[in-house]
């Protein structure tokens, strides 16, 4: 079983552009080679001190990252996309930096995945607030649906 203690929605990214962008260019070449010498490398990393029956990996940007977790996790994973504006996204302090922002880490997902729950984040604390007690009503299904197949392999 899991438990959701408490949830926190971030409406504004604090100078956080500022920061990381004299830092980004390297940082997705330094992944690239990682990646290329052990495409499992980081999805090992994210879960290598899991210890809950329910793991979320809140940032998957390449498509070899899904792919590794649903062949290693095949009957455990979900999905999720969480989408927003372009306006909302500006509005939260976001501008679009060409060689950054259009680079495999940033859109690598936009095609190609079939995402099992997708979340508008646009600022509307109730409607976020409805996606996501479907999306815990999905996990929820999924959790039943694997401990009745668990107890129908052991029976």
């Amino acid at each position: 079983m899991f438990e959701v203690s408490s949830c926190q929605v971030y409406t504004g990214v604090v100078d956080v552009q500022d920061f990381l962008t004299p830092y980004r260019a390297d940082m997705i070449r330094w992944g690239e080679m990682k990646r290329q010498q052990d495409s499992g490398f980081f999805c090992r990393l994210a879960i290598k001190h899991a210890t809950q029956p329910i793991w979320i990996i809140s940032d998957c940007r390449r498509m070899s990252d899904v792919q590794w977790l649903q062949e290693e996790f095949p009957d455990r994973c979900v999905c999720v996309r969480v989408e927003a504006s372009e306006q909302t996204r500006s509005q939260r302090g976001w501008r679009f930096t060409t060689g950054v922002d259009d680079a495999e880490s940033e859109c690598g997902l936009d095609e190609g995945v079939k995402f099992d729950w997708i979340i508008r984040n646009d600022g509307a604390d109730d409607v976020l607030e409805e996606q996501l007690e479907g999306l815990l009503a999905l996990i929820k299904a999924r959790e039943e649906d694997s401990n009745t197949q668990n107890s129908i392999q052991l029976d």
